[in-house]
């Protein structure tokens, strides 16, 4: 019996409107392979309301289902358009509350890079993106839960062909070895 490689999990993530989306359509098509969106961004703007405490475990789980649903089309690596640990994140920040089946899916799930990106690019606001002024803040619970979660981080910033650079060359180093 043949057994598959699993393909390497690669996730851009970090606060909103810092390129996560485009990046990440970007290394899938440069890699040849899928890339999963950001279910939250998704759920937010069919809900076209505040999202409450409520939102937290339907959110994670239409994450998990979208990168269950999509893995099985990658191609040696998979991108994610953030993962659980977002919803982490998010959950703590704006509800200080996190479903402890959540921190276990995210710790299981856990990505092999998280390309971090910093908050140095203009914020562009829309019908999903409403926290320009929290930015830094939540670039700092980003870090510090990748640091819980022991993740493999590399930090994305700088103009746009910086940031592409840094995420293809961090890409190459994780399948390399």
């Amino acid at each position: 019996m043949e057994t598959l490689a699993r393909p390497w999990r690669i996730c851009v993530t970090g606060p909103e409107s810092t390129g996560k989306t485009t990046l990440a359509a970007m290394l899938a098509s440069r890699f040849g392979t899928v890339w999963v969106p950001e279910y939250a961004r998704e759920y937010a703007l069919a809900a076209g309301r505040e999202l409450t405490r409520d939102d937290v475990e339907p959110i994670a789980r239409g994450q998990v289902a979208n990168e269950d649903r999509l893995i099985g089309s990658a191609k040696g690596l998979i991108v994610f358009d953030t993962d659980l640990i977002s919803t982490m994140v998010y959950a703590r920040y704006y509800y200080g509350f996190l479903p402890p089946w959540i921190a276990a899916a995210a710790r299981d799930r856990k990505s092999d890079l998280y390309l971090l990106h910093d908050i140095d690019v203009p914020f562009v606001r829309d019908a999903a993106r409403d926290a320009a002024e929290d930015r830094k803040a939540h670039f700092e619970l980003f870090g510090r839960a990748l640091e819980e979660q022991r993740a493999n981080v590399v930090i994305v910033q700088g103009d746009w062909n910086a940031r592409n650079a840094c995420a293809v060359a961090a890409v190459e180093e994780v399948v390399k070895r």
